[in-house]
């Protein structure tokens, strides 16, 4: 058993195969907020705007073949500190003339959810505090009910919505579609270490460090059917958990070896490849 990942741990870049880079690029920026941090070639790093290291990456390929039915993101989640914030976030997507596609109230959270111009899903929310989170025990009771709109639109006010994201936004967590929960959820458990927090049976797994309601989330929702992306296929690339501790880093990397897992040491980091066939990368 592992001992558990320290209560730091936190999620970093996604990085995304792009078919058309520019576009995609123009649309984190104006819909979502991100700022443009780095280009160097066929990828943009984009991110907050007090940051050096991106929240999305993406990595243009114009002849990536488009995704079926295989594993991959259901979404990446951004982070917002405030309500405020995420009423100026509404009214930001709705400014840009896109389409929210849901917006839920999850009892430790408000949420909105939109799709970018290839498909891959987004999440934008902020955490209630957690001394509010719904506890049965010490079980964190997640669920999903309507957002009040109304009242996350009131919280920002008559502010103008800023061309930003605000300073301090993060990737609070990634949700993996999948094929098999229990061999996913399992290696995301035993083998990296992270804590389940709730289960729906065959369906979804919510896992964290720290006592967090969830970095990383897995569904069976599109059917237990699917397979390992083929290499270059546009949409999900890779994504980041990022293990401050270096003794818990390196017994992490220990299991991964034993299970396995280990795809690629790079200059960044280390890639672990788990049972769906997505790569999580350990950055150094």
């Amino acid at each position: 058993m592992p001992s558990g990942l320290p209560a730091d741990t936190r999620m970093g870049a996604v990085a995304l195969t792009v078919r058309d880079l520019e576009a995609m690029a123009t649309f984190y920026e104006r819909v979502v907020g991100l700022k443009v941090l780095a280009r160097d070639g066929a990828r943009i790093n984009l991110g907050a705007p007090d940051a050096t290291q991106p929240l999305v990456e993406l990595h243009g390929a114009p002849d990536a073949p488009k995704a079926g039915r295989v594993a991959g993101l259901f979404h990446l989640a951004v982070l917002l500190p405030e309500r405020a914030d995420l009423g100026l976030a509404v009214r930001r997507v709705i400014e840009q003339g896109w389409r929210l596609s849901g917006a839920s109230d999850h009892f430790v959270s408000e949420a909105i959810y939109l799709r970018d111009p290839e498909g891959n899903g987004i999440e934008i929310y902020r955490d209630y505090p957690k001394a509010d989170w719904p506890m049965v025990g010490e079980e964190i009771q997640i669920g999903t009910e309507a957002m009040d709109m109304e009242g996350v639109l009131a919280a920002a006010g008559d502010t103008v919505v800023p061309p930003d994201v605000p300073a301090g936004t993060v990737m609070g967590h990634v949700h993996l579609s999948i094929g098999d929960l229990e061999a996913v959820e399992h290696f995301y458990r035993e083998v990296v270490g992270f804590d389940r927090i709730i289960t729906i049976p065959g369906q979804a797994s919510f896992l964290s460090a720290g006592g967090y309601h969830h970095h990383l989330g897995m569904n069976t929702w599109a059917g237990t059917g699917l397979t390992a992306p083929p290499l270059g296929v546009a949409g999900l690339r890779s994504f980041e958990i990022v293990v401050p501790s270096g003794d818990e880093r390196t017994a992490l990397l220990e299991r991964a070896g034993a299970a396995g897992a280990l795809a690629e040491e790079t200059a960044v980091g280390v890639m672990l490849r788990d049972p769906a066939g997505l790569t999580a990368l350990l950055p150094n």
